[in-house]
């Protein structure tokens, strides 16, 4: 399972941009502080930090999405942290593998985004996913496999994303912004 330092220093190790995912930034910060022991386990009633994926096309010009079973809506993939992720990194790379079916996807280092949110999770006790998310990019001519933890799975340009896709074009409009000032 994630250790709650090991979490720590991957969000001090981002610089976000904006300030509103500074402050989120510093509130999850202060969560695990305050949680050390349990803050990555989904068993945390009043939250837990999760991992997700925006997984762009090897082009940049498409998306993948789930449409997620329990929310009915198109998101990025992810989900709960495992006894075998060392890392947030680690686990948004395994769910965005285990939940496209495609290989060789490559991760960037920092987190993209954090979002806080409501949800009954799996245990069916409401709770907040503190999610922070990561840019994934899929290899040349990945073709994606749709899993049990989807009823859908469907690559999307960025400039169409379905209405209901939450705040993936918030993702998309910062994936487009760190490509910038890398490429």
């Amino acid at each position: 399972m994630v250790a709650a330092a090991t979490a720590a220093a991957e969000l001090r190790a981002w610089a976000p941009a904006q300030e509103g995912q500074r402050a989120l930034q510093h509130a999850l910060l202060a969560f695990l502080a305050a949680r050390p022991d349990d803050a990555c386990s989904r068993a945390c009633v009043p939250g837990h930090l999760t991992a997700s994926a925006l997984v762009l096309d090897a082009g940049g010009e498409r998306t993948l999405l789930t449409l997620h079973p329990r929310v009915g809506r198109w998101l990025q993939l992810g989900g709960h942290c495992e006894d075998g992720d060392a890392s947030l990194r680690d686990a948004a790379l395994r769910e965005a593998t285990e939940e496209s079916g495609i290989e060789g996807l490559r991760i960037d280092q920092a987190p993209l985004h954090v979002n806080v949110h409501p949800v009954t999770c799996s245990l069916g006790v409401p709770t907040h996913h503190l999610d922070v998310r990561y840019l994934v990019r899929a290899p040349a001519g990945a073709v994606a496999r749709i899993s049990a933890e989807s009823d859908d799975l469907r690559w999307w340009p960025i400039d169409a994303l379905p209405d209901d896709a939450d705040t993936v074009a918030t993702m998309v409009a910062l994936a487009r912004e760190r490509h910038a000032s890398v490429g």
